[in-house]
């Protein structure tokens, strides 16, 4: 039977179960990557485990996130993930060296090979074909060990690409507008596939920029076929011979296809608040604006920034706006200084930050209050940036360019026409400048770990009580994402191997006081619990979201649904996802009602239901335990930790 692509890479990676739409499968994992927000706490599990070294083909450790060191914390654990990359057997990547998914296409990604990543945007790895699925840090770090990766079958959405995109429209614009299509939710329990003759338009990047914002559709991973567009990219980093053609059989079939006329689409952005609230540039244009940055995995290529220097050529950003520019690889950065790209911005204005995330994991770059923030990332969640009430609103390279010469929210072909811009010509380079002297390669010594004072030990978490009787502390609405579960930025983030220590920024973006008050639930009640509505846990993979909230206490979730990544991170540290059944009263659950829930043990055995009460109401509750056998187990055993030392 003719597979498509997703199939294909699914097929030669099954290690169990059977490629049927909702039931769960174990995949095979070739390579493995982890970024220090989420690495230490991996290198953590690793050790708690007690594995030895990586078994996997490529395993590589970067520090990408957390680079300002404004104290000591972020250098220690820097020299923590050194010692342990050594230890364990991974290539470490240093700080300043680039981002992960970025340096990992440049040197390590291979058409057909499987990657797992401790980062939710590892699904970039697609671009060159590759099955490539973000996921928690322990689940990592089982894959990294030999251990298959369980993930629920997906769908497989195509998507076909028809004409050629208009001047001054990129590929940033391709998945703004299945983000306007879809939302934030549309790609949950699906791979998106793209396919049709528009490929031959899409750079290696610009599929990198698409399949890394697939994340943001809720996808479980996006693949582009292995071409020659493909293969050149390959040669220009010195790997041509990691090349191999990947497509999709013919007579393919979908589950659901999508079909996209490039040239139709038209410059667009993404409003503050979630990546998926998306309208044409024309709606908006004229919004002052204080800060433009360019920049992040979303848009990392070298045409990226040539484009902004195209633009910017000759002018001076307007007053009062900050042009920040964080490029994305070493080997970026050295490019962009070979070509006249970096002394073009330099000239009119731009501020060149080192590589690195930086301002879209709320590293710095902080936006003014009350002021709008546009920039080239994947996401603007309420808060990410570092600023309470931020205005973040999410663009292409050539919408951010046109808008720092203006100091308003503008469209580039606007621009293009008061300015008779024209579109340069651009090929990507044959041959990259490349140096890799930076990446440090496993060498199989024994090595102590270097700790700083701020590392702890992962926390004992106790085994899944037959009853509960704990209160609502939290009830939310739809789309609560990780940032507001468990926050990034400059303050917490530092403290991600001190789990007692970020757990004060446990669901304080919603609630300030929430950790004083999940303190005295555990005290009087054990525990506690919340309440949330569609897509729960969106956005990033760090499992610090689940496993800060059940160190506080956190027994449950009752949501009507949930974001893959952190469902499953739940189920990793012991927290049960109860699905609130439709059509039942649950809305009249309130913040403090007690919620007493028995016979757990048996429900999780029988993959039965249960029946949440609310005494003090007279309220009865439906909720729905979709778990395997194996997250059951997962889920008696008080966490997946526990449950491997179990086994």
């Amino acid at each position: 039977m003719a597979q498509n692509l997703a199939e294909k890479l699914i097929a030669s990676h099954l290690a169990g179960g059977a490629m049927q739409a909702g039931s769960e499968i174990a995949l095979r994992i070739d390579q493995v990557l982890q970024q220090d927000a989420t690495g230490t706490l991996v290198m953590l599990e690793i050790e708690a485990l007690g594995l030895q070294r990586s078994c996997c083909e490529v395993a590589v450790q970067y520090v990408d996130h957390n680079l300002l060191q404004t104290d000591s914390k972020n250098m220690d654990d820097h020299l923590f993930l050194q010692s342990a990359a050594a230890r364990f057997g991974y290539w470490f990547s240093p700080p300043g060296n680039g981002i992960s998914h970025v340096v990992h296409m440049e040197r390590f990604g291979r058409p057909g090979k499987s990657l797992l990543g401790s980062d939710s945007h590892t699904c970039a790895g697609g671009a060159l074909g590759m099955l490539a699925i973000g996921t928690g840090g322990i689940d990592v770090a089982l894959a990294s060990a030999g251990e298959p990766y369980f993930v629920t079958m997906p769908k497989i959405l195509g998507i076909e690409l028809r004409g050629e995109l208009a001047p001054w429209v990129s590929a940033k614009n391709v998945i703004l507008e299945l983000l306007r299509r879809f939302g934030v939710s549309g790609g949950r329990g699906f791979i998106v596939e793209y396919f049709g003759e528009g490929l031959g338009d899409l750079s290696a990047w610009d599929r990198h920029v698409i399949a890394n914002m697939g994340a943001e559709l809720g996808a479980t991973s996006s693949v582009f076929p292995s071409d020659d567009v493909t293969r050149r990219f390959l040669a220009s980093q010195g790997r041509e011979a990691d090349w191999t053609a990947l497509v999709a059989d013919d007579g393919a079939r979908y589950d659901r296809v999508e079909q996209i006329d490039l040239g139709a689409i038209e410059p667009l952005v993404a409003l503050p608040g979630s990546p998926g609230d998306v309208v044409p540039v024309r709606e908006v244009a004229g919004l002052p604006v204080s800060q433009v940055v360019v920049g992040s995995s979303a848009n990392p290529g070298l045409r990226d920034f040539r484009i902004v220097a195209h633009i910017l050529n000759g002018g001076v950003v307007a007053p009062g706006v900050s042009l920040d520019v964080n490029p994305s690889s070493r080997q970026v950065l050295l490019d962009m200084s070979a070509s006249g790209t970096l002394g073009h911005l330099v000239a009119a204005g731009a501020r060149i930050h080192q590589t690195g995330c930086m301002g879209c994991i709320g590293m710095g770059q902080a936006p003014a209050t009350g002021a709008a923030s546009l920039r080239t990332m994947p996401r603007n969640f309420p808060g990410r940036s570092g600023t309470p009430g931020d205005q973040v609103y999410l663009c292409s390279p050539e919408t951010a360019a046109a808008s720092a010469l203006t100091g308003r929210i503008t469209d580039p072909r606007e621009l293009a026409r008061r300015c008779s811009l024209t579109v340069p010509c651009w090929a990507e380079p044959a041959r990259a400048r490349l140096d890799g002297r930076m990446l440090l390669a496993p060498n199989g010594a024994a090595v102590e770990l270097r700790r700083g004072p701020n590392i702890k030990p992962l926390p004992t978490l106790d085994a899944l009580p037959d009853r509960l009787e704990i209160p609502v502390l939290l009830k939310m609405g739809d789309d609560v994402s990780t940032d507001e579960i468990l926050r990034a930025g400059g303050e917490a983030l530092p403290l991600r191997s001190n789990i007692p220590a970020i757990s004060k920024f446990v669901y304080s973006a919603i609630d300030p006081d929430f950790h004083e008050r999940a303190r005295e639930s555990r005290e009087q009640f054990g525990g506690f619990c919340v309440v949330a509505g569609e897509n729960f846990a969106q956005g990033s993979s760090r499992e610090h979201a689940a496993l800060a909230p059940r160190y506080l206490g956190q027994r449950f979730v009752m949501a009507r649904s949930y974001a893959r990544i952190g469902r499953q991170n739940l189920i990793n540290f012991g927290i049960v996802p109860f699905e609130l059944c439709c059509g039942d009263d649950w809305w009249r659950l309130e913040q403090r009602d007690v919620v007493v829930i028995e016979g757990l043990h048996a429900a999780l055995r029988d993959q039965t239901g249960v029946v949440a009460s609310v005494p003090s109401k007279g309220l009865q509750v439906a909720l729905g335990l979709p778990v395997t056998e194996r997250q059951a187990r997962i889920l008696l055993a008080g966490g997946l930790i526990n449950d491997v030392r179990n086994r």
